[in-house]
């Protein structure tokens, strides 16, 4: 066999394996975390504290984003209803000009939340951030993630890694579905999360002191 052959054949037995490594991976994410994912209002348990997973208000061209909507709606509506009684907004603030907490916090007054129920978390760089953060910084040991479906089981996973009692509330999709970019960005982010948590041991860029919620 000439070495072109040679190596034709080591990169396509090397992308054989990793593609059935990333679709065993997201198995097991989706797998473990269904049962704990809840869209009826009605049949989620109630916990203490909600954990808004943070995302763009816009999109790139300047509309509103739909996702953003969605999960603060969802979120004031947990409230409302008494299924939570606190609201962890966390998401990035890498620059004075994209500050995710403070939108989703404006959002959530002006959906008739109070802002005395509201803690932002300014270190929820990422979904491992957020979850770890809510734990060991805000001393939440029982939370309601709220998010889209296909973000939803990452996020749990990476909590009950982490021994968090947590379920999920998925908040509505928009009326197009996310793009398959977004699709393709959260399979691989589910590999990844196994990464992290089992092989890299990643921790969150930012802690700093502990700022317990009294409920």
């Amino acid at each position: 066999m000439s070495l072109l052959g040679k190596v034709w054949r080591v990169g396509f037995y090397s992308l054989a394996f990793v593609s059935v490594l990333l679709i065993l991976g997201n198995l097991w994410v989706v797998s473990s975390t269904e049962a704990s994912i809840f869209s009826d209002y009605s049949e989620l348990p109630s916990n203490p504290v909600g954990l808004v997973l943070g995302t763009s208000s816009r999109l790139s061209n300047g509309m509103p984003n739909a996702l953003f909507d969605h999960r603060m709606q969802s979120a004031a509506d947990l409230y409302k209803l008494g299924k939570i009684s606190h609201i962890i907004v966390s998401g990035d603030n890498r620059t004075r000009f994209y500050n995710e907490p403070m939108e989703m916090k404006r959002a959530l007054v002006k959906l008739g939340v109070p802002d005395s129920v509201i803690t932002l978390d300014y270190a929820g760089l990422r979904t491992l951030d957020s979850v770890i953060r809510s734990k060991e910084i805000f001393g939440q040991n029982h939370i309601t993630i709220i998010t889209q479906p296909f973000h939803s089981y990452r996020a749990l996973f990476i909590s009950h890694y982490f021994n968090i009692d947590a379920v999920a509330l998925v908040a509505q999709e928009p009326g197009q579905q996310p793009s398959t970019k977004v699709y393709l960005r959260e399979y691989l982010a589910r590999a990844k999360a196994i990464l992290d948590l089992y092989v890299l041991k990643t921790s969150p860029r930012h802690l700093g002191d502990k700022e317990p919620i009294a409920i």
